[in-house]
């Protein structure tokens, strides 16, 4: 198993290496959802929630068109899902059994679905990452188809037949499977869908622990999507178990996602849970319930069934002219009825549309109206009030400009007569201080002079006693 899990991411990395294939083509991670076979899902959004390593996308293709979807355990070596729409079915079926050899050899050189028998020996590892003819041969189970060659039209039978679309079913059970989804599918699916183009389908499997030769998983539960995106769009689920084979339970996509895929969100858009609705939903889970009362009162009592089954089908082709009759009387009946409420309704809604419109423009008139008078009359007091203030705002601009006038014209003169009038004083003040310095200008020159005149006399006192003591002898104390 681990060695499996290895060789599934080796063989992921190296996908983007390989261009597409004519008849399948294995889509790698760095790719969008499916590539071209997105158009097989609502609004091209493939499932969310299928993360592990193990689950390889496949764009089946044959004659170089895509035909479905696939999503491949290479664990469980079965589909988890086929999604596809719903085709008028062929009227012969060619089984066509082919492998997928990029799977187990990323490397080889083939590039398109092939038979097994041809590239024995050719392709390493063979049969490690899916399921071949030889895991089927005598162990009680066959190829049950997911995406069932009869829900489609030659091209794409044709293409159903490979093994990456099978999983191992008793041949009962995918008797039972198949006769199952192609009644519920043609007879409740289909008439609810008005754009049969747009009525998408997912057929999956649940794996279990049990294993055919201890490789390929047997589901233990077998499901089916549909989704009808237009116009109202809606969807439903119908789940089969595998050790029941009469079995077979609808219910909402959410609680088949709750109770079978959890972490898994099937649909987007007008199929989601909130946006879908509820009548064409309850219309189409009545019309399936229909349709399996039916079917489990015929497997209640396969004898009695069987006894009697000349006797109704004469009695049906007796009374089927009548019944259809009555069911066209009914149908124009109903149609009529319909057609007449219909009529009634239009008038009543045109008379009531153009009285509420006459009624709500003459409301709107009326508001208009009052709304403008009121905005003339508030608009009175506040344009006088504007105007008054605008007036007495000016009058004040003038007294001010006239008393910066004056101000200017007086503040000339006044100056000069202030200045003229300070000049005696400023005068008069400065006579004692010219008085003082002269003053102090004489005595301080007799002073000079006195000193003067002390000095020179000094000088020559001086000198004087300088020559009498150079050139007079000095007198002995003898003499």
């Amino acid at each position: 198993r681990e060695w499996t899990m290895k060789t599934s991411v080796v063989f992921l990395l190296c996908l983007s290496v390989f261009p597409g294939f004519s008849q399948g083509r294995v889509v790698g991670e760095g790719e969008t959802g499916f590539a071209e076979c997105n158009v097989f899902f609502p609004g091209q959004f493939p499932p969310e929630g299928f993360t592990e390593p193990f689950h390889v996308r496949i764009c089946q293709q044959y004659n170089k068109e895509p035909r479905f979807a696939t999503l491949y355990s290479t664990r469980d070596k079965i589909p988890l899902y086929s999604a596809f729409k719903y085709t008028k079915p062929a009227q012969n079926e060619e089984e066509n059994w082919l492998v997928e050899p990029q799977i187990d050899d990323p490397e080889n050189d083939l590039q398109e679905m092939v038979h097994e028998a041809d590239i024995i020996g050719t392709v390493t590892n063979l049969g490690a990452n899916q399921a071949l003819t030889s895991d089927y041969v005598g162990s009680g189970y066959e190829r049950g188809l997911l995406n069932p060659s009869l829900l489609n039209e030659e091209d794409f039978q044709m293409a159903t037949y490979t093994l990456t679309n099978a999983v191992p079913l008793s041949p009962s059970l995918s008797k039972s499977w198949h006769r199952d989804i192609r009644k519920v599918v043609e007879q409740a699916l289909v008439p609810h869908c008005s754009k049969k183009d747009h009525l998408y389908l997912l057929a999956g499997a649940i794996p279990s622990s049990v294993r055919v030769k201890g490789k390929v998983s047997v589901p233990e539960t077998l499901w089916l999507a549909a989704c009808c995106d237009a116009p109202e769009g809606w969807s439903l689920g119908l789940v089969k178990k595998v050790n029941d084979e009469n079995s077979l339970e609808d219910l909402t996509v959410g609680e088949m996602e709750k109770q079978l895929l959890a972490g898994v969100h099937l649909f987007k858009g007008t199929c989601g849970e909130d946006n879908q609705s509820q009548e064409k939903t309850e219309a189409i889970m009545q019309a399936v319930s229909q349709i399996r009362s039916g079917e489990q009162v015929g497997t209640s009592d396969n004898q009695e069934a069987k006894s009697s089954g000349f006797v109704r089908r004469v009695a049906g082709i007796i009374a089927t002219p009548f019944i259809k009759l009555l069911e066209l009387l009914i149908y124009v009946f109903v149609e009529l009825v319909k057609f007449v409420f219909y009529f009634l309704w239009l008038v009543v809604k045109r008379v009531v549309g153009t009285v509420l419109d006459g009624v709500y423009s003459l409301w709107t008139g009326v508001i208009s109206y009052l709304k403008a008078i009121s905005m003339v009359l508030i608009s009175i007091p506040y344009d006088m009030g504007r105007v008054i203030i605008n007036i007495f705002l000016g009058f004040l601009q003038i007294i001010q400009d006239v008393a910066f006038l004056i101000y200017r014209i007086l503040s000339i003169p006044v100056g000069f007569v202030l200045h003229l009038a300070a000049f005696p004083y400023h005068s008069i003040c400065a006579i004692p201080s010219v008085l003082k310095d002269m003053a102090t200008g004489i005595g301080g020159t007799f002073s000079l002079v006195i000193d003067a005149t002390a000095a020179l006399l000094h000088g020559f006192y001086y000198l004087a006693g300088h020559i009498v003591k150079r050139f007079v002898p000095k007198v002995s104390s003898d003499d």
